[in-house]
């Protein structure tokens, strides 16, 4: 049994060998190409096309990095803008808490009822004031602040769509 095992294989590979169908060549399949002449007026407009199609491109390449650089100056615009408004509310309350504790320390000292309705009235009209300002304040400092940050991303838009229009 191991004897015609080991003789086929040897049979197999002899006559892969000699077949003359997996040595012979393909002539039947090969083909020339025929050489044929583009006319000029296709070329052009070919060389044309690539010429407009590199032309765009790098518009576009142009646009892209314009508009990476705005999003990127809109970005620190509006970090430092929330950082100064985060200070800002912070500035307030620290106001607002002084003035609480100072209420509280000069009413602590009032020696009658009529001088505690003056105190807390006093009171009540300063913060009220101090809050409007603040609020005042805030309001312009936020349409400042997205009126800033909006506009680097605007001019950059702007920008890039006067490189697209043709003319």
């Amino acid at each position: 049994m191991s004897d015609t095992a080991s003789a086929a294989p040897k049979n197999a590979k002899s006559t892969a060998k000699t077949s003359k169908g997996f040595d012979a060549p393909f002539e039947a399949f090969s083909f020339a190409v025929p050489n044929v002449e583009v006319p000029a007026v296709f070329r052009d407009f070919a060389d044309k096309a690539v010429a407009d199609s590199k032309d765009a491109y790098a518009k576009l390449k142009s646009a892209t990095e314009e508009a990476t650089e705005a999003l990127e100056d809109s970005y620190e615009t509006t970090r430092s803008g929330f950082l100064a408004l985060g200070s800002k509310s912070l500035d307030n309350a620290k106001t607002h808490a002084d003035a609480t504790f100072a209420f509280a320390r000069d009413f602590m000292g009032v020696k009658s009822f009529a001088e505690a309705m003056e105190l807390q009235a006093s009171f009540a009209r300063k913060q009220f004031e101090t809050l409007t300002a603040q609020t005042r304040e805030i309001h312009e400092f936020s349409q400042k602040f997205a009126t800033d940050a909006s506009r680097p991303v605007k001019q950059g838009f702007e920008k890039a769509l006067k490189g697209f229009q043709p003319g």
